[in-house]
């Protein structure tokens, strides 16, 4: 295969994420509805999450068992790092973003005014943060495609291409449930930038592994990802119990059992 071939599949790959965002402009004014998308967002990231610690963990255990305690000390110092500034980056971008001052012109009886865009202005920060952690994710999941490729491994990379595709096709849903939760109906314009940020990577990834094989470049970026979407878990969480537990919890539920199901997928396919 030739690396025009694979960068190419790791583009289609990265495109599926793009078959969930169009949920992105559909307005739905039922609370109870809202809520539970918003939940079902966060069941898709949680298993997410878990997926990726378990992709990051291997070469942790690799290297144990093989009594290299060098490797380990490396690979275990990058874990750590990437997992706090993913997790405590968003954390202090968002704070910045949430201190930028009302204009002028909206003086204080104007608040009630300001509140809405205020609350699309929030629900659009956590869908692209969201977005930010899947792209983290999915430039991992491009170096594995380009890294098979590049050893000749031409099936395993076709499969990884269907398996990691599939995957994409939930994510898309997964950045923009907090946006139903908000009522806030995306722009074109805002879907494809947050499709660019989620799924571009793949492609990145695919073209960046065609050329090297790093085991520290694989975990960097998975723990980047994992810490980020422990952050975005941890403000739809928030925002779930404010709505209703109960709801987003059975939302949540049906986004874990989703993602397990195209992960089964995946399996059965012999990836």
């Amino acid at each position: 295969m030739s690396t025009g071939q694979t960068v190419l599949l790791g583009a289609i790959a990265g495109l599926t994420i793009f078959l969930g965002l169009p949920m992105g402009r559909i307005r739905t004014r039922g609370h109870r509805t809202k809520t539970f998308l918003a939940g079902v967002s966060a069941g898709i990231l949680v298993f997410l999450f878990f997926d990726i610690l378990k992709n990051a963990t291997e070469p942790l255990e690799k290297a144990v068992r093989a009594g290299d305690w060098g490797r380990l000390t490396g690979i275990g110092l990058i874990f750590g790092v990437g997992l706090g500034v993913g997790l405590l980056g968003l954390l202090y971008v968002s704070r910045m973003w949430r201190r930028r001052p009302i204009p002028a012109s909206l003086g204080p009886g104007a608040m009630a005014v300001a509140e809405a865009p205020d609350r699309s202005r929030e629900a659009l920060r956590v869908g692209m943060s969201i977005a930010t952690g899947i792209g983290l994710h999915n430039f991992s999941e491009g170096l594995a495609i380009g890294q098979a490729a590049h050893t000749g491994e031409v099936s395993l990379a076709l499969l990884l291409v269907i398996g990691f595709g599939l995957h994409n096709a939930t994510e898309g849903f997964g950045i923009v449930g907090p946006l139903a939760a908000a009522d806030v109906r995306a722009t074109w314009g805002w879907l494809v930038l947050a499709g660019i940020v989620g799924g571009g990577p793949t492609f990145l990834g695919t073209l960046v592994g065609t050329s090297i094989s790093s085991a520290y470049v694989f975990v960097a970026f998975l723990a980047l990802a994992a810490g980020a979407i422990l952050y975005v878990v941890g403000e739809l969480f928030n925002a779930g119990r404010r709505m209703s537990w109960e709801v987003t919890l059975w939302g949540v539920l049906v986004g874990f059992l989703v993602g397990l199901a195209t992960e089964l997928v995946v399996v059965a396919a012999g990836v």
